[in-house]
């Protein structure tokens, strides 16, 4: 994959940390390369279980443009990705965590019980936070803002004494939007109710657009809650997008 470290580099770096006292540890990886066969798959999940971590995020293998890959491929001295394989793996993913006692919490994520990010799970739950430094975003839920990446300008607006960022105030359609994007990645659900917070009467509307999900077996309804069934979970970012305002 025209990476700088191997498998026994990363395998170390885990054992290295938790030989020095850290046990809070999570770890990468990648599905759907269509070098990696199925048996690989599995050979990499058992030894990540091995390492005894209580977090793991998985990604499906995604080509940027520019990059390495995009080029070999291109150039076909790589097969390109395959879809199938890709959707075949996630579904090993998911049985596997489940069956070593993860929890499914975010569409990439799993962890022991009580182990969630922390930090990611302000942005999939929509929660406050603020970030400092270059380059750093913050999300105030009504506006986002992104620091300059500069080093050095930054430095000299700070001592000027003025806010080195831009400033993106969210429309209506915006906040709702993401909120059904976000939500229905995560084990929490999509609260029906947190939507007409947002704007009044949305509720109604999206409770009618998703029956064809709701039929398909792709969601499920709990209450006044939606969640990807497992087979849903293979066409989130399809399901999010016919869903939005």
């Amino acid at each position: 994959m025209n990476r700088a470290h191997r498998s026994q580099d990363a395998e170390a770096s885990v054992k290295r940390a938790q030989d020095n006292g850290f046990e809070n540890i999570t770890v990468d990886l990648i599905y759907g390369y269509p070098l990696l066969t199925d048996q690989k798959w599995k050979y990499n999940l058992d030894n990540v279980f091995e390492l005894n971590v209580p977090h793991v995020s998985a990604y499906s293998m995604t080509v940027e443009p520019q990059t390495a890959l995009a080029s070999f491929i291109r150039s076909k001295k790589q097969p390109s990705m395959n879809e199938q394989q890709s959707s075949e793996q996630f579904l090993m993913l998911m049985d596997a965590m489940q069956s070593k006692g993860f929890e499914h919490y975010e569409i990439s994520n799993f962890c022991k019980p009580g182990y969630y990010s922390r930090h990611n799970s302000n942005y999939w739950r929509g929660i406050s936070y603020i970030g400092i430094g270059p380059s750093a975003h913050s999300f105030n839920g009504t506006n986002r803002q992104w620091n300059i990446a500069n080093n050095a300008k930054y430095i000299q607006q700070i001592y000027a004494g003025t806010l080195p960022a831009e400033v993106e105030e969210l429309t209506e359609t915006n906040r709702l939007n993401e909120y059904i994007m976000t939500s229905l990645r995560t084990s929490w659900g999509l609260d029906l109710d947190h939507l007409n917070g947002i704007a009044g009467g949305t509720a109604a509307m999206l409770n009618k657009e998703a029956q064809s999900f709701l039929e398909r077996g792709w969601i499920s309804q709990l209450d006044n809650k939606f969640y990807l069934t497992k087979t849903g979970k293979l066409y989130a970012d399809h399901i999010a997008a016919e869903l939005f305002f």
